[in-house]
């Protein structure tokens, strides 16, 4: 009985995962494709004068596409190896999201919470055979996140610094604008990364070559995450090579056992005379 139920739970599992030897990716194809159709009605709720028979029929969707990934996420928790840990994954969690809001506050506009079904979408990677870019992404992550965590503590050091010293250079020409250092806070991140909305800007001689500054470290700011992750996904080798490097070696190995010379035969020694039961001549 015990073994059934594992093996109803695998075949369940690989259904929504694509990997089911009968059905195939039709499965996952179909949720994935759900999530689409539901992002697209989140679109379309959102145009003014919608007749009410599309807005009724957008709702009725709504409320399937909900029952279907409410029985989705329960299928995967049962058919789990570790239920609780899938609950508590990156992949749990979005898929929680995608339905725990609208079952909880039924009836409540929560379009926006909705819009979390776009990260499912990722899935369609794992589909496309892209998993194994996908893991060398976050082993390069992996790999530089030290780096990446104290470039991020210099970063908001720095955006502090520029909102303080903007504040101290345009707060008495432009009291609105930069009527504090957290107002601040909003130039210095604009200008830090180099967008630059112009809905507040400078106007003294000082704030202006002190912005100039700030421009040209926010080029560094930007540019600086981008290598490091760039250099650690250079590291990342390539698995066909990996694999052609490791059945380069097996076949030199196999040659130098087929090269090396046979080693000598050990010396036996010499036959004794066995006289025993000779006469002597």
């Amino acid at each position: 009985m015990s073994e059934e139920k594992l093996t109803t739970r695998e075949r369940v599992a690989a259904a929504l995962d694509g990997h089911d030897p009968v059905l195939g990716r039709s499965v996952a194809f179909v949720l994935q494709g759900l999530i689409i159709i539901s992002i697209v009605s989140l679109t379309v709720e959102t145009m003014p004068d919608l007749p009410e028979w599309l807005r009724h029929f957008l709702h009725v969707e709504e409320q399937i596409i909900l029952a279907v990934f409410t029985v989705e996420y329960v299928l995967r928790v049962w058919s789990a190896p570790r239920p609780v840990g899938y609950i508590f994954s990156f992949w749990g969690l979005i898929d929680l999201a995608a339905i725990l809001p609208s079952l909880i506050l039924a009836g409540t506009d929560l379009r926006s919470l909705r819009i979390f079904r776009m990260l499912r979408l990722l899935r369609l990677l794992k589909l496309m055979r892209y998993a194994k870019a996908m893991d060398r992404l976050r082993v390069a992550f992996h790999d530089v996140r030290d780096e990446l965590i104290l470039f991020l503590i210099l970063s908001i050091l720095v955006l502090y610094l520029c909102a303080a010293g903007i504040y101290f250079f345009e707060h008495d020409s432009q009291p609105d604008a930069f009527s504090s250092i957290p107002h601040s806070l909003w130039w210095a991140v604009a200008t830090l990364t180099t967008v630059g909305y112009g809905d507040v800007y400078p106007v003294t001689s000082g704030g202006k070559l002190f912005t100039a500054i700030v421009l040209f470290i926010g080029l560094g700011i930007v540019a600086v995450p981008t290598g490091l992750v760039a250099t650690a996904l250079t590291r990342q080798p390539d698995p066909a090579e990996l694999a052609d490097g490791e059945a380069a070696a097996i076949t030199e190995s196999v040659e130098t056992e087929d090269a090396a010379p046979p080693s000598d035969p050990p010396d036996k020694d010499p036959p004794e005379n066995d006289s025993r039961g000779k006469d002597p001549p």
